[in-house]
């Protein structure tokens, strides 16, 4: 039985093979075409469950040219499975294109649910799950990376990033440069394979967690913050409101509030707050 015309999206397994669903196996069974992001990745889970199907590759570099290609057959009445290397495709993952592409045409385009590693770390890390933002890959260089965390730094939903094992240690750094030491970070590694880590600290322990064996940076990695919490004035005591008190009498509230979170640890936008609001 073939499948009805249309562009199916199919996550897979990113991990372990027997994630995967039994409507997305009869879906690559039965479509015309598999486009994948990788050939010889794919290949190995069909291979595994005995598919046959054709694959084509769609990845960065040539989905634009390719999409136009899929779509011609799709309105020709041939049904294609999209798939990425792991999880569910276009999230961090080729795909937009064609399926923008599917739906300007009226190309019919079916998501089936399934694996995503964003949100199978987020349900494990003890992390609040009502909001959260997921951002993708973190920019691989420094300044941009930082002006990212900068941007990000008052966000209130959790945030989730993808990263990679060579980056991650540059990654936690510049969250504690921006986000400070006790911002609380949970790095989630290798999600249903056999070395699955799920590590939870306070930014700066993360950071020296992580320094301490290089191992625990290895594999795919799904990186999770505490979003952004302002403190309430019930949160500072008397001694942190004292010393703010007196180094306003020789500073500006901006560089008091600075230090005074400096000396005891607590979110200098509060203190700041704080002060304009007692007419420090």
């Amino acid at each position: 039985m073939s499948q009805a015309a249309a562009l199916y999206i199919v996550p897979t397994p990113i991990g372990n093979l027997n994630d995967i669903s039994q409507r997305a196996l009869d879906t690559l069974q039965q479509v015309d075409l598999i486009a994948c992001e990788d050939t010889r990745h794919t290949a190995k889970l069909l291979s595994h469950y005995q598919i046959s199907t054709s694959t084509w590759a769609l990845h960065d570099h040539n989905e634009q040219y390719k999409s136009e290609q899929l779509v011609t057959r799709l309105l020709n009445g041939q049904s294609v499975a999209l798939v990425s290397d792991a999880g569910t495709p276009l999230i961090s993952d080729p795909g937009y294109h064609l399926v923008n592409s599917c739906r300007d045409a009226g190309v019919q385009v079916i998501a089936l649910p399934g694996p995503c590693a964003a949100v199978t770390a987020l349900s494990a890390a003890g992390l609040p799950t009502d909001r959260f933002a997921f951002e993708g890959f973190l920019p691989a260089k420094e300044k941009a990376r930082l002006d990212k965390m900068e941007s990000l730094k008052d966000e209130p939903r959790t945030l989730v990033f993808y990263e990679s094992p060579r980056r991650l240690l540059d990654s936690v750094a510049a969250l504690v440069a921006v986000l400070g030491d006790e911002r609380r970070i949970v790095v989630a590694r290798e999600l249903t394979k056999t070395f699955e880590t799920i590590h939870s600290l306070p930014a700066a322990e993360m950071l020296v967690w992580l320094q301490q064996d290089s191992n625990r940076s290895r594999g795919e990695i799904v990186l999770m913050v505490a979003g952004y919490r302002p403190a309430s004035d019930d949160e500072l005591s008397a001694e942190v409101l004292r010393t703010l008190a007196l180094l306003r009498g020789e500073l500006p509230l901006k560089k008091a509030a600075a230090l005074t979170a400096e000396i005891h640890g607590v979110k200098k936008n509060a203190l700041y707050k704080h002060g304009l609001e007692n007419g420090l």
